[in-house]
């Protein structure tokens, strides 16, 4: 099992849940999140004064999948967001190690579905 977390720009997000979609991927939990990587922000003026605007919105995903579904999952989101410029997002996998239905108390690969 793993947990797949992405960063993506929010505009992108209506794509990203088409592609999961196809993928037949359902389960996600979406966040809204701040940040910045190699954009470093932009600077603004607002009545006279330079702002510096550093942290950008982003939306965080975070899809945990059994391990047949970790390359269509990381396909789709990929395929989703990407726009070919600074500033797509980032995808992590990390290992899950367990998964509890508190509805059922199901574990593990059958608790993911």
């Amino acid at each position: 099992m793993k947990l797949i977390i992405a960063y993506i720009q929010p505009e992108k997000l209506n794509a990203v849940k088409q592609s999961l979609y196809g993928a037949d991927v359902f389960k996600l939990s979406v966040t809204n999140a701040l940040g910045c990587g190699q954009q470093m922000g932009y600077h603004e003026s607002y009545r006279g004064v330079d702002i510096e605007v550093n942290l950008l919105k982003k939306l965080r995903l975070e899809v945990a999948v059994n391990d047949a579904f970790v390359k269509p999952t990381v396909d789709a989101i990929v395929e989703g967001a990407r726009t070919g410029t600074i500033g797509d997002g980032k995808i992590f996998v990390l290992d899950l190690p367990e998964c509890i239905r508190i509805r059922t108390g199901e574990t593990g690969e059958d608790a993911i579905g």
